[in-house]
């Protein structure tokens, strides 16, 4: 019997041990080498005036299609300038500064519309359990209402249940961000970047990513985004969910953060707060 509890109490302890060290196990993921090399093979063809002729054909048709996916592409991500109106709507100096608009305030607003620059910082606290746990802080520079540049600062710390050692990873994120849609009550648009992993790693990856902002009555807005990124062949990706309560310039924040960084996967619990400057 006693045999049999020490069995499943050491089974239980390795389990736990298997459990924890996901920082580590992202670094050295992201640190090793990929071990794969391409090789790519040549040939000559021995026709290439007919080739020559049927590009010759084809290229007015590619050029037509080429033209057609240009500007499909264009107004799905940027827009159509003459004809939408929402698009010219200004930046708002903070939500519900007036009523029940957001980062945006159609032409009929007042001179409060007119707001040269608006600085939005962010900080979240992390949590997982007791001993995976981070922060968040983020940076949003508007310039205008046409588009905004975005700092994200993730310093995740990790602690051995057993020898109570700690590891720590850095992650920063620098985006240029475009709002396709900006309406009072919504906007939706996509960002562009790169993403850096700091501590032992000091890699960087290029980043794309999608968000949305919808503001409710009651000075409630819920707000989701995601970001992806690779380094080193392996997945590094971002995902909030959170909702908020706007009160003047200041705000306070309750949601959901999961992070993927190579294999392992990071759960957390974000509550925090913001101001507009």
């Amino acid at each position: 019997m006693k045999k049999s509890i020490l069995l499943i109490v050491c089974c239980l302890f390795n389990l736990s041990l298997l459990a924890q060290h996901k920082i580590d196990k992202s670094k050295k993921a992201l640190t090793s080498s990929e071990g794969t090399h391409s090789t790519y093979k040549t040939t000559n063809s021995s026709n290439n005036s007919s080739n020559n002729s049927d590009n010759g054909i084809l290229q007015p048709v590619f050029s037509f299609f080429f033209k057609i996916t240009f500007k499909a592409v264009f107004l799905a991500t940027i827009g159509d300038y003459k004809n939408e109106n929402q698009l010219h709507h200004s930046l708002s100096p903070y939500p519900y500064c007036k009523g029940e608009e957001g980062n945006y305030l159609s032409f009929q607003a007042d001179t409060l519309s007119q707001h040269p620059i608006r600085l939005d910082v962010q900080n979240n606290f992390l949590y997982n359990d007791s001993q995976l746990y981070g922060n968040h802080l983020k940076l949003k520079i508007r310039p205008f209402q046409y588009f905004y540049l975005q700092s994200d600062y993730h310093q995740l710390l990790e602690i051995d249940p057993v020898d109570h050692s700690r590891s720590n990873l850095a992650l920063f994120q620098f985006n240029f961000g475009y709002d396709r849609l900006r309406f009072e009550k919504f906007n939706l648009g996509w960002t562009l970047g790169a993403t850096y992993v700091g501590s032992e790693v000091q890699k960087t990856g290029l980043s794309a990513g999608i968000n949305a902002e919808w503001f409710m009555s009651h000075h409630l807005s819920f707000n989701g985004s995601v970001k992806w990124s690779g380094i080193n062949g392996q997945p590094v990706n971002f995902y909030e969910l959170q909702g908020k309560f706007h009160r003047k310039n200041y705000f306070f924040t309750a949601g959901f953060e999961h992070l993927k960084i190579a294999s392992p996967n990071y759960d957390f619990i974000a509550l925090g707060m913001g101001i507009y400057l």
